[in-house]
């Protein structure tokens, strides 16, 4: 896909289902949202703000107006899920921003999230725009076991808090889909492999752990990955997730072994952004700063586990 390409997602049963090529920090195949046309037509995750003109783009082209669209919907508040929200609460005043409740007064009041992602994105902040507050009265708290009803499809709200504390996946019935979020990993469709994703402050290996268990619980046959696209997975659920695990265990323990090694966590840091193996894949800028916030995550992790 390109920056800007709306597909309709036909991938195992699923229906009524669109994804959106944000972009996302000038990459291809990186950042997706969701849209699902039903009765009460739906935005899973916004994307960094940056993206927005595109996603009005892409809501235009499915046939979503501005007085159609009732539920956005963002599985944690990190701002490269839900930096849009705020958008487009503005300009789409018939819908509300569904939000799990922990997570919920920073997009109020985004001047501590905008804080906290400058301090964990580095220099990827300049791919970012300000946040746009969102009213205490468009924003719905949801949490495990809730259920938001769009028609034919519901969002099935299941916490997956090792990524983030405030993160959830939404699970579509309907479509025998999951809308992941990270807790299943990035997912690289260009050549089809699993790839860590630990950013700090909150990372937590064993929690990360049980979202996997979780996803394997709910047993869907397709994933719908922010980071990038839809998956069919199919009987191999419980497989894909398996590796997913063995992916960020490996992770953690070559951070950690490269630590010992070089006994300082500039180093570290440094020496994975430089020897990313997803360059030619991101190109040089972005596979450096994911693999160098990646690392930074799992130091921090490291350090409270002491």
């Amino acid at each position: 896909m390109e920056v800007g390409d709306v597909r309709e997602v036909t991938t195992g049963d699923c229906s009524d289902l669109y994804y959106l090529d944000t972009g996302m920090y000038g990459t291809n195949e990186y950042g997706a949202v969701y849209i699902i046309d039903d009765e009460r037509p739906a935005v899973v995750d916004t994307g960094i703000g940056s993206n927005y003109d595109l996603l009005r783009q892409a809501l235009d082209e499915v046939g979503i107006g501005e007085d159609d669209l009732e539920v956005i919907a963002v599985t944690h508040i990190h701002l490269d899920h839900a930096g849009g929200a705020g958008f487009l609460a503005a300009d789409y005043p018939n819908a509300d921003v569904y939000v799990p409740a922990i997570g919920a007064d920073h997009l109020v009041d985004p001047s501590r999230l905008v804080a906290g992602t400058k301090q964990a994105v580095g220099d990827q902040w300049e791919y970012y725009v300000e946040p746009e507050p969102i009213p205490e009265e468009r924003i719905v708290e949801i949490g495990d076991g809730d259920v938001v009803d769009l028609g034919t499809h519901d969002l099935r709200v299941h916490e997956a808090p090792g990524h983030a504390p405030h993160q959830v996946v939404f699970e579509d019935p309907a479509n025998d889909a999951v809308f992941t979020a990270d807790a299943a990993g990035i997912w690289v469709p260009e050549t089809e492999e699993i790839r860590e994703t630990s950013p700090p402050s909150q990372f937590d290996l064993e929690a990360c752990l049980e979202d996997v268990e979780t996803l394997k619980d709910l047993d869907p046959d397709v994933f719908c990955y922010p980071h990038f696209g839809p998956r069919e997975v199919g009987d191999d659920a419980a497989a894909a997730l398996d590796e997913y695990a063995t992916v960020l265990e490996a992770w953690v323990e070559a951070v950690a072994e490269k630590r010992a090694e070089l006994e300082d966590d500039a180093a570290v840091i440094g020496h994975f952004a430089e020897t990313s193996e997803m360059t030619d894949v991101w190109g040089e800028e972005k596979a450096a700063a994911e693999a160098a916030m990646n690392a930074r995550g799992v130091l921090g992790y490291l350090d409270r586990r002491e």
